[in-house]
C-alpha cells in the first residue's frame, strides 16, 4: 500500500508597502508551497521579491496567485471583468512573479486564483476560460491548482494543462463539495482541533465532513493553510506535525 502524501501550501507575500498582513519567513519553515500575491489584491514589487528569495531558500516551490484587480477589497468582491482583459491581466501577474522567482534562482511553478476570482471559476466557463489563456500567454503549461470538479479545471484539462486539487483546512464545506462562501456564518473553522482533524482526514482519507454534517469525498494532492488567520504559524506546525505522525508524507507536488 503507497504511504498518503499531501502538499500544504499557503497565501503569502499578503502586505503592500509597511502593511504586512501573513508570517511569511515562519510560514515558509513549515509549507511546501508558497501562493504569492502578485500585486492585484495584495503584494508589491519588494514583498515579492523577498518572499521569492525566502521560499526559494528553503525550497519552497512558488506559485503564483492571481487575482482581480481589487486591492482596496483584498480581492475578495466579484468582478465583471471582459474575458481578453482578464487574461492579459493574469498573464501580467505570473510575469511579474517570474521576474522575481527566476532572479531567487527558482521559478513560477503553478499558478492558483485568489478569493472572488477563485470561487468565480468554479462554475463560470467563461472566466475559467479566460485564467487559462492567460496561463497559455505566458508560454509555460503551468499547473493549476484549484477546487476538484471546478470549471477552471475542466478547461485547463481541455487546454491540457496540468491540474491539482485541493483541499481547505480551514473553510466550510457544502454538501456539494464547494466552498461555503465567507460572507456565511461558520465559514471558517476557527477551532484549531478541527483545522487539524479535518487535515488528516483529507489526507488519508480524502473526506471531509460538510456544514449540513455529510461526509464529501475530496481527493485532494494539496491543503491549503490560510496564513492570515490568528495564530496561523503555530497551527501550521501542528497540522504538519499530525500529518506526519500519521504517516503522511508532506511534500510539494511538483
Amino acid at each position: 500500500m503507497n504511504r498518503a502524501s499531501i502538499d500544504l501550501n499557503a497565501d503569502l507575500g499578503e502586505g503592500f508597502g509597511r502593511w504586512q498582513l501573513t508570517d511569511d519567513e515562519q510560514l515558509l519553515s513549515v509549507v511546501t508551497s508558497a501562493n504569492v500575491a502578485c500585486g492585484f489584491h495584495a503584494g508589491d514589487a519588494v514583498t515579492m521579491r523577498k518572499v521569492c528569495e525566502l521560499a526559494a531558500a528553503r525550497e519552497v516551490r512558488i506559485g503564483a496567485q492571481v487575482s482581480y484587480r481589487d486591492l482596496a477589497g483584498f480581492g475578495r468582491r466579484s468582478m465583471d471583468v471582459p474575458p481578453d482583459e482578464l487574461a492579459a491581466e493574469v498573464a501580467y501577474q505570473i510575469g511579474a512573479l517570474e521576474v522575481f522567482a527566476r532572479a531567487a534562482g527558482s521559478r513560477v511553478a503553478y499558478v492558483k486564483p485568489h478569493g472572488a476570482l477563485y470561487n468565480r471559476v468554479v462554475h463560470d466557463e467563461a472566466q475559467a476560460a479566460a485564467v487559462v489563456e492567460g496561463i497559455r500567454l505566458t508560454g509555460e503549461r503551468l499547473p493549476v491548482l484549484g477546487l476538484p470538479g471546478s470549471a477552471l479545471h475542466a478547461v485547463a484539462e481541455k487546454e491540457r494543462l496540468p491540474v491539482v486539487a485541493e483541499a481547505f483546512a480551514d473553510r466550510a464545506y457544502t454538501a456539494e463539495g464547494t466552498l461555503v462562501p465567507r460572507g456565511e456564518e461558520d465559514a471558517v473553522l476557527s477551532d484549531p482541533a478541527a483545522v487539524v482533524e479535518r487535515s488528516v482526514s483529507v489526507a488519508r482519507f480524502g473526506v471531509v465532513t460538510s456544514r449540513c454534517g455529510r461526509s464529501v469525498g475530496v481527493r485532494a494532492r494539496s491543503l491549503c493553510l490560510h496564513g492570515d488567520t490568528p495564530g496561523a504559524v503555530e497551527l501550521a506546525r501542528e497540522v504538519r506535525g499530525r500529518l506526519e505522525h500519521a504517516g503522511v508524507r508532506v511534500e510539494a507536488f511538483v
